[in-house]
């Protein structure tokens, strides 16, 4: 309960309005087209927060697509991956830093039960349904608006899921607003409700290099992960259902290592992933959830969550078909994904925290991305 009274708080201030009513972040944003789609205007923001840094986001599947930031020399890059056109953007790598729903990671078999009705959604990661099929909320143009009272740059992005899209019931409104703080923060709030018991599972799907995007590999980021366990997958990465220790695995991150230290060690969860793609069952007891620093630059990424899981991918099926700012390749383990929310395959297992929405529910969560220059 303190970990979500402490993240309300954070969103509360980001756009709290103060007795001031005249637009607090006037010039702060700058809104372009970027493109259309079946009919629909999409826009790319430019969100400048008074460091003089800037992050851009598009409606076009909610989606982060720049994130520029100095390093330790006041140097500035993008740590994150993205495309410098609308034409890459749909048809480059759908998962670049959007928001994945309406349930993001796999169901197995894209079979699930609800009050002894049997669900089935689309299968588009071999035998299992990911993160909405192929046509998931990665795919649509969310209206956009301008928050012009807040505190600082935000964005929201709105959109109406209709009932039994990708195989799920309920008419489903989702609402995300991202702000971009002063302190170089990048606070993610989501809000969801529906009209039928439905379930939900939102994450942000933005990959990071803190060399700057398209700059070599991630596997010198040191890694802290507040996590004690984790779910352990078969060999179609589904869940067992099993919670397992991290202690004497090469998935404790509790003390800081390399990303790269032990990637290729011989155990079986990295041999089934080909590197981390794995849940981990968050300690939630510490204000900063996950760390990751690069020595070079001097850029450190925090996270902060209220949710219980968090999914560390390491880029482990990038190739040098990913091509995007300034033609900037993302190679093999070029870029590193933190991503909060529920653990994977929930519906099928009543062990798992639930993510089940009822109708006189309101979903809400919020996740922090905080960045920052450190020496050690």
């Amino acid at each position: 309960m303190g970990r979500v009274l402490l993240l309300s708080f954070i969103f509360f201030v980001a756009i709290s309005t103060g007795c001031n009513h005249l637009p607090k972040n006037k010039g702060m944003i700058k809104k372009e087209i970027f493109g259309t789609h079946k009919g629909k205007e999409v826009y790319l923001f430019t969100l400048t927060n008074k460091a003089g840094n800037n992050i851009k986001l598009t409606n076009y599947g909610a989606r982060i697509t720049w994130i520029e930031v100095p390093d330790k020399n006041g140097n500035k890059d993008n740590i994150t991956f993205g495309y410098d056109s609308f034409k890459s953007t749909v048809t480059g790598d759908f998962s670049f830093g959007t928001v994945m729903g309406r349930y993001a990671h796999r169901i197995a078999k894209g079979k699930f039960n609800m009050d002894g009705i049997e669900y089935n959604l689309p299968l588009n990661s071999g035998r299992n349904s990911f993160s909405g099929g192929l046509a998931g909320w990665h795919s649509v143009v969310w209206d956009a608006e301008v928050i012009k009272d807040s505190e600082f740059p935000a964005i929201k992005f709105a959109y109406l899921s209709p009932d039994m899209e990708a195989g799920l019931p309920g008419s489903m409104k989702v609402e995300v607003i991202y702000t971009w703080t002063d302190k170089n923060e990048i606070v993610i709030a989501y809000s969801c409700s529906t009209d039928k018991k439905s379930v939900i599972n939102l994450t942000n799907h933005a990959y990071f290099n803190l060399h700057g995007a398209g700059n070599g590999d991630i596997l010198d980021h040191l890694l802290t992960i507040k996590a004690a366990a984790f779910t352990p997958v078969d060999s179609f990465m589904i869940p067992t259902g099993e919670i397992r220790k991290v202690e004497g695995t090469p998935l404790d991150f509790n003390d800081p290592h390399t990303i790269g230290e032990r990637i290729n060690e011989s155990y079986e969860q990295l041999i089934i992933g080909r590197g981390y793609d794995c849940n981990y069952v968050l300690d939630n007891n510490e204000e900063v959830d996950v760390t990751v620093y690069e020595p070079v630059s001097g850029r450190m990424l925090e996270l902060i969550t209220d949710q219980p899981g968090l999914q560390l991918y390491t880029g482990n099926y990038l190739n040098e078909s990913k091509i995007g700012h300034s033609g900037k390749i993302y190679n093999f383990r070029s870029g590193f994904c933190l991503e909060s929310g529920h653990f994977p395959d929930s519906p099928n297992h009543p062990e798992f925290p639930t993510t089940i929405i009822n109708p006189d529910e309101i979903f809400k969560s919020t996740t922090i991305y905080r960045f920052s220059v450190k020496s050690l």
